[in-house]
């Protein structure tokens, strides 16, 4: 991790990590989009990021009065051999999207509205449909460059696959909501396009077709009625789509409209308990999210959870100048 200190009324100046040679090697790499950003975001008043609000209430809505700016935008670097991408925290998904299929790849965040900003889907923590096959979103990220409380650049994680060095800022960011630093720049971990994707949909149970699935991509269930997608090689994909013929699977056009206001995470196996509730949700099987219509109470935090992020908050951010007024613990 390194950062790059900035004076009052003028952009950060360029960090010194290592050798002179390695900071001045940093310092060039950084877009002058991320300095202009840096500079917008300043060294007083609070201030939040803008994007393009599709989950603007999560974890509250910033403070009246907080100043808002918005990250810089646009895809700056793709390697497909390397398989990794960098581009501006307020780039869409659906940009993202676009400028990777063109050569095969794609970064599996999976938004409900592809309109939303990667910074945004980072910073809110959502994974997405397909977590079950992917994981959760912040293992895509490699490295991370955002503006903290003192207005500083600062870069955590490396650019390549194989990083595993140093503190791991970069992950601590996804899903604090903006209360530790704003995003300005991000590298993704890209992966290949599947060749062949088929949804399925039945009245059989999910639990038992996640028993006979190998690798399955996601299993939305609501109660009454299961979703299934499988990716891969077509071949693949047929064979365990045969598996569900008897149990009542057949193909659909694409999975449900997944609730937004609330979600909360139980245990997989927990998720049997759901039988026979009221509707308005839907589970992901196999993972122990659920998607709910309407917003849930935040489940309590261990108080020795609790004060180890309160310590990361006042030393990340003293004067509580980003997002104040949102909760992300």
């Amino acid at each position: 991790m390194s950062s790059q200190p900035s004076s009052a009324g003028s952009p950060p100046a360029a960090a010194t990590s290592g050798s002179a040679d390695a900071g001045a090697s940093l310092a060039a790499n950084i877009a002058a989009e991320v300095t202009a950003f840096a500079g917008e975001v300043g060294i007083s008043d609070p201030v939040t990021v803008v994007g393009a609000q599709t989950h603007w209430d999560a974890g509250g809505a910033p403070l009246a009065g907080t100043r808002k700016v918005r990250a810089p935008a646009g895809v700056w670097e793709h390697e497909p051999s390397e398989m990794t991408v960098r581009c501006g925290a307020g780039t869409t998904v659906a940009e993202l999207a676009t400028h990777l299929a063109r050569t095969g790849q794609m970064v599996p965040l999976d938004p409900a509205d592809d309109a939303a900003t990667v910074g945004g889907v980072l910073a809110c923590g959502f994974s997405g449909h397909r977590r079950l096959r992917y994981g959760h979103v912040r293992d895509l990220v490699l490295q991370t460059r955002h503006v903290d409380a003192a207005g500083k650049v600062v870069t955590a994680g490396g650019p390549t696959v194989k990083n595993v060095s140093g503190y791991d800022l970069g992950r601590l960011l996804v899903g604090s909501l903006g209360t530790l630093g704003l995003l300005a720049e991000v590298i993704l971990r890209t992966l290949p396009v599947p060749p062949a994707a088929q949804w399925l949909e039945g009245d059989g149970d999910p639990f038992a077709a996640f028993q006979v699935l190998y690798r399955p991509s996601s299993i939305l269930w609501n109660g009454s009625h299961t979703w299934i997608l499988l990716e891969g090689d077509p071949a693949d994909v047929a064979s365990e789509a045969s598996k569900l013929t008897s149990a009542g699977f057949g193909p659909c056009d694409g999975p449900p409209v997944i609730p937004g206001p609330g979600r909360e995470s139980r245990t997989p196996s927990g998720l049997h308990e759901l039988a026979g509730t009221p509707g308005g949700w839907i589970a992901e099987v196999g993972v122990g999210l659920v998607h709910r219509d309407e917003p849930v109470q935040a489940a309590l935090v261990s108080s020795a959870n609790a004060a180890l992020m309160s310590q990361l908050k006042l030393r990340l951010d003293p004067d509580n100048r980003l997002n104040p007024g949102r909760r992300a613990w």
